[in-house]
């Protein structure tokens, strides 16, 4: 099964805790703090690999984590780090953000990395908060948490060639006599169900060429199979436009290559401005009479519209014209740059939000308070530690959060709830 997008969830792990411990041993009944800082989540990271064709490993797992990082530990012990977690995807993978739809990455080239998501810090132990006047601290910070994102993954096809045309034009055919590939080939529309890649050798030198499942009209709105394999075509640097001379399935030369234009026109405009080289098939099933009328009548017709498009005739079948077909794309292919990767947006895909303040009023009566300064802060507050509750406290006063809350309604009684922690407000 070929699968050339997805959605998947992904998140890194979060950091370990850190440790409250004091220092004991024979001679020492009430040594200082010794509580070792929690190790690092995990990293979330994407490697493009040229083992793989298609998106189909991710149909059944949809949802990727990475290891938490381990709790610190007495006498100043690090949590152990959480192992990264590599996903590996097709070359030719873009990676776009679910919610912006915004690309984030772009894996072209076998062995290229993109980190998504960093993991979490891991929390303070608490010898970190040691100072001359508290001595002997009986908190710690815990681990940073991570959020699950969702990314899309869409695999966009790297070639140098591509063949367009409409079904049953000869593109499977063609792709089997001038490269390495073995497409299933059959005499009715559709045969082909998916991009197909080979490598074609031209003397010393070879290009790729994919096989685009045939366009009909209408593709670009969703009407047959091609449509769903046109972005496989937008990294190629050439068009091979396939067009059944012979009009052996009933249809008139000249329509379909307008046809096949027009459908990659309302794609994209990018995309019919990709140079083309026009390739009329199936030439043996025609007298060489009844050829050169025909090939004569096209060619008038391409100067019409002012296409200056190259002409090659082919007969895949008897291989008539395959090596001036290799020629002629060679010779193009030496003109042209290399496709440019995808533009990627400069956002941070992996922000953590440690501003965001939100105070509400529950239908209960009591007050919420909730947003990313407020994750952050309770990392280090322990309820049990009297001096840990009162510094709570006191960023509450010094933050603005009692005014806030005051200004929806709180007064002295009433119950405020953050996160996990609930208590009752006092004047």
């Amino acid at each position: 099964m070929f699968l050339d997008r997805v959605k998947i969830s992904i998140k890194a792990g979060d950091g370990g805790n850190g440790a409250v411990s004091f220092y004991r041993s024979k001679l020492t009944a009430n040594g200082g703090p010794d509580g070792g800082d929690g190790g690092k989540g995990g990293d979330i990271i994407f490697r493009a690999t040229k083992d793989m064709t298609s998106l189909y490993s991710f149909t059944f797992k949809k949802k990727f984590v990475a290891e938490n990082g381990s709790n610190g530990g007495k006498s100043n012990k690090i949590g152990a780090s959480g192992k990264d977690l590599f996903i590996e995807v097709p070359c030719g993978t873009v990676i776009l953000d679910a919610g912006s739809n915004k690309v984030i990455a772009d894996l072209r080239e076998h062995g290229e990395e993109f980190v998504a998501l960093k993991g979490g810090g891991g929390g303070r132990g608490n010898t970190y908060y040691a100072t001359a006047t508290r001595q002997a601290p009986r908190f710690s910070q815990s681990g940073e948490k991570c959020v699950e994102r969702k990314v899309v993954l869409e695999l966009k096809t790297i070639a140098d060639v591509g063949l367009v045309g409409y079904p049953n034009a000869g593109k499977s055919t063609l792709l089997s006599v001038i490269s390495n590939a073995r497409p299933k080939i059959a005499d009715y529309a559709f045969t082909t169900l998916e991009p197909n890649l080979g490598v074609v050798e031209y003397y010393d030198n070879a290009f790729i060429v994919a096989d685009i499942p045939g366009l009909i009209e209408g593709a670009s709105e969703g009407v047959g199979l091609g449509h769903r394999f046109l972005r496989h075509v937008e990294r190629v640097r050439l068009i091979l436009h396939l067009v059944d001379i012979s009009g052996s399935e009933g249809r008139e030369a000249f329509e379909d290559y307008k046809v096949i234009n027009t459908e990659l026109e309302k794609y994209s405009k990018k995309l019919r401005a990709l140079p083309q080289i026009v390739v009329l098939t199936k030439c043996d099933l025609l007298s060489k009479d009844e050829l050169e009328e025909r090939v004569k009548n096209f060619k008038s017709k391409l100067e019409g519209l002012g296409d200056k498009s190259e002409i090659v005739t082919i007969s895949s079948i008897t291989n008539s014209g395959l090596t001036e077909l290799k020629k002629a794309v060679w010779e193009k292919l030496k003109t042209l740059p290399k496709s440019a990767p995808m533009e990627v947006e400069l956002f941070d895909f992996d922000k953590r939000d440690k501003t965001s303040l939100f105070v509400s009023k529950r239908a209960d009566g009591s007050f919420e308070v909730s947003g990313g300064f407020i994750d952050n802060l309770i990392r280090g507050i322990v309820l049990s530690d009297e001096i840990s509750f009162s510094y709570f406290q006191k960023r509450l006063k010094d933050d603005g959060i009692i005014d806030k809350l005051k200004e929806i309604g709180l007064k002295d009684g009433d119950t405020v709830h953050i996160k996990d922690i609930s208590f009752e407000y006092i004047e």
